[in-house]
C-alpha cells in the first residue's frame, strides 16, 4: 500500500489499558481517528501528516502500518438535523415520545418505567426512565401517547378506572393512575 501527498488517511490509535489517548478511553474507544492530510512522504514506509492544533502533543510522522486510506462516501446515509445550541454551547435534551411501558418487579415493590425517545437520537438510543419522574416533568407525553398500555394492563386497570369514574371519553383518567 502506498499513499501520495495530499491524500487523506485515518490514523490508528494504540490502545493501552487505563490510558486516555485523543480524549477516548477503554476497549470501546475509537480504533482510528481522522481524517488527516498527508503533508509529506519521507520514504516508502513513513509519512508526515498535517495534524490539527489539538494534536500538537503528538509526533506527526507515522509508519504506513498506522495509517488507513480515507474513502469518501459520495452518498452519506446519515442525515444530520441542525441542533439548537445556546450561547454557552449547550443543547437541551427534549423527549419526543414514549415508546414503551413496563413495570420492574423488585423484591418488595414495583417500579413503573417508560421508554423515552429523545430528540436528535435514534430509537436504539432510547432510555428507560421512571414513569413518575417523566410524568412530572413532561406531562404532554402522557396526554398524547396512550398506546404504551397493553390490553392486559388496561384490563387490570378497569376496576381502578371505575372507582375514579373514568370512561372511554375521559382518557386523562387513565394517565393519572
Amino acid at each position: 500500500m502506498e499513499f501520495h501527498v495530499g491524500e487523506r488517511v485515518y490514523r490508528q490509535v494504540s490502545l493501552i489499558k487505563g490510558v486516555t489517548r485523543f480524549n477516548v478511553k477503554g476497549k470501546l474507544s475509537l480504533r482510528y481517528i481522522g481524517s488527516f492530510e498527508i503533508f509529506e512522504k519521507l520514504n516508502l514506509l513513513s509519512y508526515r501528516l498535517d495534524l490539527p492544533t489539538k494534536h500538537k502533543h503528538v509526533h506527526n510522522i507515522f509508519h504506513i502500518s498506522q495509517l488507513r486510506k480515507y474513502v469518501l462516501d459520495p452518498n452519506p446515509s446519515i442525515v444530520r438535523e441542525p441542533i439548537e445550541v445556546t450561547e454557552n454551547l449547550v443543547y437541551e435534551e427534549r423527549p419526543v415520545r414514549i415508546l414503551n411501558y413496563r413495570v420492574k418487579q423488585l423484591h418488595n415493590k414495583r417500579i413503573p418505567l417508560v421508554k423515552v425517545l429523545w430528540a436528535n437520537h435514534t430509537s436504539s438510543e432510547a432510555t428507560w426512565d421512571m414513569k413518575e419522574h417523566k410524568r412530572n416533568k413532561y406531562l404532554h407525553l402522557f396526554e398524547v401517547n396512550l398506546r404504551i398500555f397493553s390490553k392486559l394492563q388496561v384490563l387490570r386497570m378497569k376496576p381502578i378506572l371505575r372507582e375514579k369514574g373514568c370512561n372511554r371519553s375521559n382518557l386523562f383518567c387513565l394517565i393519572s393512575i
